[in-house]
């Protein structure tokens, strides 16, 4: 299957930045869009922002103008830059993927999957 590593979490001071990476690893054929999850406690999941594999962008309205996505297809590599922090983007940072992966030769199958996530507190 495919894993997901992420990293660059942290403690911040408001108005400070952090940039989280999220490395795939596995028998990786393909991978197709990209995002960044983000769950504060007693919250639900939400998404922060996401990219596909020809770059095109989205972000929740909260962060745009603050946060920056990209990709590193060759590295199957995602990046968030995160500019301006603020305390209510204290949360577990997840990475997500989906594409396909070998699953034997010749065979490729779809993957889905979740990163166990990065701690961003925010905090003076």
């Amino acid at each position: 299957q495919v894993q997901l590593v992420e990293s660059g979490g942290g403690l911040v001071q408001p108005g400070g930045s952090l940039r989280l990476s999220c490395a795939a690893s596995g028998s990786i054929f393909s991978i197709n869009a990209m995002g960044w999850y983000r769950q504060a406690p007693g919250k639900q999941r939400e998404l922060v922002a996401a990219i596909t594999s020809g770059g095109s962008t989205n972000f929740a309205d909260t962060v745009k103008g603050r946060f920056t996505i990209s990709r590193e297809n060759a590295k199957n590599t995602m990046y968030l830059q995160i500019n301006s922090l603020k305390p209510e983007d204290t949360a577990v940072y997840y990475c997500h993927a989906d594409g396909t992966f070998h699953s034997g030769v010749g065979y490729v199958q779809s993957f889905d999957s979740w990163g166990r996530g990065t701690q961003v507190t925010v905090s003076s």
